[in-house]
C-alpha cells in the first residue's frame, strides 16, 4: 500500500513528539511505502532532517509557507468571480463554514485562479470591501485588508498543492495539512485519515487569544480561520483518530463527526526500557529530569522557577533538561537567562541523546507544558518504572491516574503554570522513596496493559485495511 503521511511543522525537521510517532510508524510497516508531504515554517529548513528516513520512504515533498509569503506576482490580472465564489471567500474570511468545494475548485492546480495575482485584484478587494461593511465595520480598513491577505495568502497558495499518487491519505493534524488531506481527498477520491495528536483548532485558539501579534479585533476572525480548516477535513475525513477519549469528545464539539471518531493510543517499545532497574530505594541527592522540547509550549520557565523553590529545601538537588534545545533558540536563551537571573544551579541541558540511557539515572520525571496530546516521554518514564509530576494537560491524567484499571497512581497532577505548586510536590514525593517507586512499579504495569507498540501498529495496520477498501467521500462544506 501506498501512505501519504502529510505532516505540518514537525517530521521530519523538529525531534521529539509527533515525529518520533511519525518515525514509529513507517519503521513498524516496511511492507507499506510512505511517501512525505510536508509542510514547514522557514525554506531555511529545507533538507534539514533530524531523522534518517526509513527505506521505506519513497519521497518527501517539501512545501514552506515562506516561501508563499515572498511569492512575487508575475503579473496584474482581473478576475470576475461569480457569486457563489465571492460568498465563498467572505465567509472564509468572516465564519468558520465557508464553501471549501467552492475554494478548491477555485484556487487547486487545476483552478482557474493564481493566489498572489488573485490577492493583488479588484476583485479581492471587492470581498474585503463586504467583509469592512459588516464583520470589520468598526477596523480601519488598511489593518483589515493587510489582516486578511496575511491571513488568506498561505492557504490559498497551498491549494495549489497536487495531490502525490497514493492508495491512502494521512495527515497527522488538522490546520494547514489537514486542509491539504480534504483537498488530496477530494481531488482522487481515495481515503483521509486525520491523526490529531493535540486538537490543533484548540491549541491554535490558546495562542491566538495570549498573543499580543493578534489586534482584539481579529482574534475571533483567527480563531474562526482555523476552525474552518479544520471543519473541511473532518468533513472529509474517512476516519478521525484522536489518542485519548477526552481528545475524542473535543473534536466531536469541533464540528467531526461522531461515528467516524475512534481513539487509537501511542505505544512505545518496551524493550528499550527493559533492563532499567526500578528507583533505588537510597540514593545521595535528588535526581531529577525533564525530557522535552525547549520551546514555549513546554513551559520550561514554571519548571525553573519551581527548581528553585526546590533547591532551598533540598540544595543536594539536580535538574537534567534532556533533549533539542536548536528548535527555538530565542527561546532557549531566555530560559538560560532567567536561570542567570534567579541564580540557579544544577540544572544542565544534555541536548539530544538516546533517553533510554537516562531515565535508570532519574528518581523523578517531570512535565510542565501548557498543552499536550498523549506524551511520549511520559509513556517512556512509566516503562522506566519513574514517578512523574505532570501538569493537568492532553491525557496526562488518564495516564498518571489511570481509568479505574486498579494499578495505582504512576504519579501526581499539578495545576498549569504553577511552580509553588509543583515544587511543593516534588518536595512531598522526594520525602517517600518507597512511595516514589510504587508509583514507578504502577506506571511500568499501565504502560505494558494499555500502551505497547506492537497493539498501536496492529491497530494502524488494520485501519490501513479498514479505509481501503471502505470509503465514505463527503460532500458538504
Amino acid at each position: 500500500m501506498r501512505i501519504c503521511l502529510i505532516a505540518e511543522g514537525c517530521y521530519p525537521y523538529v525531534a521529539g513528539g509527533v515525529s518520533s510517532w511519525v518515525q514509529m510508524l513507517i519503521q513498524g510497516m516496511p511492507e507499506h511505502t510512505f511517501i512525505i508531504y510536508t509542510i514547514g515554517a522557514n525554506e531555511s529548513q529545507r533538507g534539514q532532517f533530524k531523522y534518517s528516513l526509513p527505506s521505506n520512504v519513497e519521497h518527501v515533498e517539501e512545501n514552506f509557507l515562506d516561501q508563499y509569503m515572498d511569492a512575487k506576482i508575475r503579473k496584474p490580472a482581473r478576475y470576475d468571480l461569480q457569486s457563489k465564489e465571492h460568498e465563498a471567500l467572505l465567509d472564509l474570511i468572516t465564519t468558520s463554514k465557508p464553501n471549501w468545494n467552492t475554494l478548491f475548485d477555485m484556487f487547486s492546480c487545476n483552478g482557474p485562479y493564481q493566489a498572489n495575482e488573485f490577492l493583488a485584484s479588484d476583485a479581492f478587494l471587492d470581498v474585503v470591501m463586504d467583509a469592512c461593511q459588516d464583520t470589520f465595520r468598526m477596523t480601519p480598513f488598511n489593518q483589515a485588508f493587510w489582516t486578511i491577505r496575511s491571513m488568506l495568502l498561505p492557504v490559498l497558495n497551498i491549494l495549489r498543492c497536487p495531490a502525490p499518487e497514493a492508495d491512502v491519505y494521512h495527515t497527522v493534524s488538522t490546520g494547514y495539512a489537514g486542509l491539504l488531506g480534504a483537498l488530496f481527498q477530494k481531488q482522487t477520491e481515495k481515503p483521509l485519515i486525520i491523526t490529531e495528536h493535540g486538537i490543533y483548532s484548540r491549541e491554535r485558539e490558546e495562542e491566538i487569544l495570549k498573543a499580543a501579534w493578534v489586534d482584539i479585533y481579529f482574534k475571533k476572525t483567527w480563531i474562526d480561520f482555523f476552525l474552518g480548516m479544520a471543519g473541511a477535513a473532518y468533513s472529509r475525513a474517512t476516519t478521525i483518530v484522536s489518542l485519548f477519549q477526552h481528545a475524542r469528545d473535543l473534536q466531536i464539539e469541533y464540528g467531526a463527526d461522531a461515528n467516524r471518531c475512534r481513539v487509537i493510543p501511542n505505544g512505545i517499545k518496551l524493550q528499550r526500557f527493559e533492563d532499567i532497574d526500578p528507583l533505588p530505594l537510597e540514593r545521595k541527592g535528588l535526581v531529577i529530569g525533564a525530557v522535552i522540547r525547549v520551546v514555549p509550549i513546554k513551559d520550561l520557565k514554571t519548571m525553573i522557577n519551581a527548581f528553585a523553590l526546590v533547591l532551598e529545601r533540598r540544595p543536594d538537588a539536580v535538574l537534567y533538561m534532556i533533549g533539542p534545545t536548536d528548535e527555538n533558540p530565542e527561546y532557549y536563551q531566555e530560559c538560560l537567562e532567567l536561570i542567570e537571573n534567579l541564580h540557579v544551579r544544577n540544572i544542565a541541558f544534555v541536548g539530544r541523546v538516546d533517553v533510554a540511557q537516562w531515565y535508570g539515572e532519574l528518581d523523578l520525571m517531570l512535565l510542565s507544558s501548557i498543552s499536550e496530546g498523549q506524551p511520549l516521554a511520559v509513556l517512556e518514564a512509566m516503562a522506566s518504572r519513574r514517578p512523574i509530576v505532570a501538569t493537568d494537560v492532553g491525557s496526562c491524567r488518564e495516564l498518571l491516574e489511570g481509568v479505574d484499571d486498579g494499578i495505582g497512581p504512576a504519579g501526581i497532577i499539578v495545576p498549569v503554570m504553577s511552580p509553588n505548586i509543583m515544587s511543593q510536590t516534588i518536595l512531598q514525593l522526594a520525602e517517600d522513596r518507597l512511595l516514589m517507586r510504587q508509583m514507578g512499579e504502577n506506571g511500568h504495569a499501565r504502560v505494558s496493559r494499555y500502551y505497547r507498540e506492537e497493539d498501536f501498529l496492529t491497530t494502524y495496520r488494520q485501519l490501513y485495511r479498514e479505509v481501503s477498501v471502505s470509503i465514505r467521500p463527503q460532500r458538504s462544506h
